[in-house]
């Protein structure tokens, strides 16, 4: 197993976590998380971030490892965390298991990807983040049509990003160059997809159980000690901002969260297609039988 990799995928409230926790127990597993909000401490609740008791004992890493501060945790930092902590698992001959549904926090560690480099520029962003997505898709359409074919026009914080590179470059945002030394071959990954015919009522139920489990109170206890930052900008938090502002009651917020979790789903969703590595299904039995089979194979 010192080569192998098993990564599950999927959108919000399909069962990864569930599924990725009965691989480990079956097959000698630890994990390592892939989703680019809980690695925040403290939002645990509105993440559906896995507690120490639904662990059942297995090794989780890359959870609760900054604080959600005004800088944003970045994909080349997650990348090179990801990465190390899978190398760890692989010298102990585990089984390295990579789990979540941030499709480009996956992408950067199986295909090895080179994240440009360019520092932040805070007042930028600032201008930037006052116009509308449209806006911002408008401008980078013009600026570099080849990354605004395959961005999500929706996805401000992307959309800043890219041309934040654009106007600090003065060229087009480059390609994203994979890198030999970490990409994975074929035989050494198996990545499974977790599709639900049911999904939208997954979310709805999980949706309630958050606001059953507290979430109103651990959105105001993390905005009490650290303002309105970047991180809390982010479905399952952001639409508090108004109910605390007493501009919309808690039966509007829940509405405003299932709404949009159920458009960022279909956005997952879209993502995952792409890759014809992967393979669909809908139960653990399925799993198990994928892995034990990539398990026999040599490398």
């Amino acid at each position: 197993m010192k080569n192998k990799l098993i990564v599950i995928v999927g959108p919000t409230a399909s069962g990864k976590t569930d599924l990725s926790i009965k691989l480990a127990k079956r097959f000698q597993g630890e994990i390592v998380s892939a989703d680019s909000r809980q690695v925040y401490k403290g939002m645990d609740i509105g993440t559906g971030k896995v507690t120490k008791k639904e662990m059942q004992g297995i090794p989780h890493y890359l959870l609760d490892i900054v604080p959600p501060g005004r800088e944003r945790f970045t994909v080349a930092q997650y990348k090179n965390k990801a990465q190390k902590a899978i190398k760890d698992i692989q010298k102990r001959n585990k089984l390295a298991i990579l789990v979540g549904g941030t499709g480009f926090y996956i992408q950067a560690v199986v295909d090895g990807i080179v994240i440009p480099k360019v520092k932040p520029d805070w007042k930028l962003r600032a201008k930037l983040k006052k116009q509308k997505a449209e806006l911002l898709f408008k401008k980078l359409k013009k600026l570099d049509p080849r990354r605004a074919e395959t961005i999500d026009k929706n996805n401000k914080r992307r959309l800043i990003r890219a041309l934040e590179i654009v106007l600090k470059t003065k060229k087009p945002v480059p390609s994203l160059k994979k890198q030999p030394i970490c990409q994975l071959a074929d035989s050494d990954v198996l990545i499974l997809g977790l599709k639900k015919d049911i999904l939208k009522e997954l979310i709805v139920k999980r949706i309630k159980k958050m606001f059953r489990s507290g979430l109103e109170k651990e959105v105001n206890n993390l905005v009490k000690k650290y303002g309105w930052t970047q991180s809390f900008q982010t479905i399952g938090y952001q639409e508090w901002k108004d109910f605390f502002e007493r501009k919309i009651d808690k039966n509007e917020v829940e509405k405003l969260i299932v709404q949009n979790t159920l458009k960022f789903a279909k956005r997952q969703i879209t993502w995952f297609k792409r890759d014809k590595r992967i393979k669909w299904i809908k139960d653990y039995k399925s799993a198990q039988k994928l892995t034990k089979n990539f398990l026999k194979k040599r490398s």
